[in-house]
């Protein structure tokens, strides 16, 4: 079970860490998209320091969530940014829902399993 729950964290990791390295240097091409999604993505364009915002903390966090020791720490960096991707889908790109739907369920997973630590932070 270990080495499965390392086989996961490792992806989730690794596909943050390319979420985020896309960001900085766009070497995956976009694919065609409705003009509504379209303008969203403009309108979050208008905003110069978002998208480098959130490329680093999936840098930071997809490298922290492979490492078992920052895992915890990770999934909590992580969380604001999976809410987003969740409510994107839900709301603008459905095809992309079950993906999102399984990264949240991942990064909760994480959460719950790591609860104990997060103790400290709640007293």
């Amino acid at each position: 079970m270990k080495i499965v729950k390392f086989i996961i964290c490792l992806l989730f990791g690794l596909l943050f860490i390319n979420a985020g390295l896309n960001k900085f240097f766009m070497y995956i091409p976009v694919p065609e998209m409705p003009d509504e999604l379209r303008k969203v993505n403009e309108a979050f364009g208008t905003i110069k320091w978002l998208m480098p915002l959130i490329a680093t903390i999936e840098l930071v966090a997809g490298l922290l969530f492979i490492i078992p020791k920052t895992r915890n720490l990770a999934a909590i960096m992580i969380f604001p940014i999976i809410i987003g991707i969740l409510l994107h889908h839900f709301f603008y790109a459905q095809e992309g829902l079950p993906l999102a739907i399984v990264l949240f369920l991942i990064n909760i997973w994480i959460i719950v399993e790591g609860r104990e630590k997060y103790k400290h932070l709640l007293n």
